[in-house]
């Protein structure tokens, strides 16, 4: 779930390993208690979430290695190109929402969000993506 929230987010495998390594020594540095298996959870996505907007706001590059990543289908590759495309907060709340199958609610949780705001902004990605898959831009 972690990586998988870190690769959405850099669409590289060695930048995702970096923010999945990260976070986990952020885990078992300090212990922590948590109130119920669902509250560890959001706590690894709201640190993963930040630990990805820590990245892309730093100097380091995004470059993702062609040949690490798997050769998509033609259909696959302008989704994910569409993806890529679009500002990391609006990738984070399409992967938890559709990949990682949380309600808006759920989301706004993780993300200390108003639901109201992580509708909008699905609605807003959703917009983009459709744009860019047609190629409008």
């Amino acid at each position: 779930m972690v990586y998988r929230l870190a690769y959405a987010r850099t669409r590289s495998r060695s930048d995702a390993d970096d923010i999945f390594q990260e976070v986990f020594l952020r885990y078992f540095r300090i212990p922590r208690r948590f109130e119920s298996e669902e509250h560890r959870k959001a706590w690894l996505l709201r640190v993963t979430a930040n630990c990805g907007n820590s990245f892309w706001s730093s100097s380091h590059p995004n470059s993702p290695l062609p040949e690490e990543l798997p050769c998509p289908t033609p259909e696959e590759s302008g989704l994910e190109e569409a993806m890529q495309a679009l500002p990391p907060n609006y990738r984070t709340v399409i992967h938890l929402y559709y990949y990682e199958g949380y309600s808006t609610e759920e989301i706004g949780r993780l993300l200390h969000r108003a639901s109201s705001t992580v509708r909008t902004q699905l609605t807003r990605a959703r917009r983009q993506l459709s744009h860019l898959l047609k190629g409008d831009q």
